[in-house]
């Protein structure tokens, strides 16, 4: 029992003088005889490794998608920041970009033309009359507004020029109002609408209304330079043959100079001539397109086709909106 006791009982049965190392020894011999002879093996724990492991490094390998080339596997896993849907998208917006740009462009123009035609208080084209057309009623500069306006001066005399501007005047009409339903369509009223004045006595009369007549979108206009032969009844006659919607206006040889000298047209008809008199008619060829608001916008000469005209005359309608001027 004394190979148990605590190195206080031990020591304290020894002599001070001894060392402190000899009850201590004993004690250290007793401790390994009764410990017990098993040993345990601590493991030190697995920590996770953040490394895949070889099998599935390998099973990743033998899954993933093989590339004959390294060009081919540079483009399907480095597209880089464009690709097909931003290509397409990229020449979309460009492209509505352009065509905006080029509509801006084009009606500017059109409006710089306009405003350079009007001048500066008195309009450079266009200004006050007083003319009848082939029914007798009376037209004036107020009766344009309201719509766009085609006007042409000429005679039924000419032997060449003026039939052909009319004829071409008449593919112009169809290609913006649209062909004619009827032979006899009625020819539109002024605006505002007057009563029949000074009715040439030789014109035939009419089964409709003209008054109730709407205006088509291009009014066409035809203003004679020879008032001495072109009376109200030659004019509807002669029109006639080209299309039936023509308004053909005459006056005194005073009006009609006023009208041609407000629309810078040459006049040559010499004042006091009779209809069977021998004289020559001179005047300028040329299509004036004036708006609803009665002012000049274009000039449409003889290099002009039908359709290019016509393509001018919707440009310049596009423009305008329920008889208000977008720009």
């Amino acid at each position: 029992m004394a190979s148990f006791l605590c190195p206080r009982a031990i020591g304290s049965s020894i002599s001070p003088t001894h060392s402190l190392r000899q009850p201590i020894r004993p004690f250290l011999r007793c401790l390994h005889s009764t410990a017990p002879t098993t040993r345990h093996h601590h493991r030190r724990p697995a920590i996770p490794s953040s490394t895949p492991s070889i099998t599935s490094t390998l099973h990743s390998f033998s899954t993933r998608r093989t590339y004959k080339t390294v060009e081919e596997a540079r483009s399907k896993t480095h597209s880089g920041p464009f690709s097909i849907r931003s290509a397409i998208l990229f020449l979309t917006a460009g492209g509505c970009m352009i065509v905006y740009f080029r509509f801006e462009k084009d009606r500017m123009q059109r409006a710089k033309i306009a405003e350079a035609a009007k001048g500066v208080g008195k309009p450079k084209v266009g200004g006050k009359f007083e003319l009848v057309d082939q029914m007798g009623r009376k037209w004036t500069e107020a009766s344009l507004k309201g719509g766009f306006t085609l006007v042409y001066f000429g005679f039924s005399h000419c032997p060449d020029i003026c039939p052909d501007e009319l004829d071409k005047m008449a593919k112009m009409i169809d290609l913006i109002n649209g062909a004619p339903t009827s032979a006899t369509a009625p020819i539109p009223p002024p605006n505002p609408p007057s009563p029949s004045i000074s009715p040439d006595p030789t014109s035939s009369p009419t089964t409709t209304n003209p008054l109730q007549t709407q205006r088509p979108p291009l009014l066409p206009i035809f203003i004679t330079c020879d008032p001495a032969r072109d009376t109200p009844s030659v004019l509807g006659t002669y029109l006639r043959e080209f299309h039936p919607s023509l308004v053909g206006l005459t006056g005194t040889w005073q009006q009609v100079k006023d009208v041609c000298r407000a629309y810078r047209v040459y006049f040559s008809t010499p004042e006091g001539a009779k209809p069977g008199d021998d004289y020559l008619v001179d005047h300028s060829i040329y299509f004036y397109l004036m708006d609803p608001d009665g002012d000049f916008v274009e000039c449409l000469g003889r290099q002009h086709t039908p359709e290019s005209a016509a393509k001018i005359i919707r440009e310049h309608m596009s423009d305008w909106k329920d008889g208000k001027k977008l720009i």
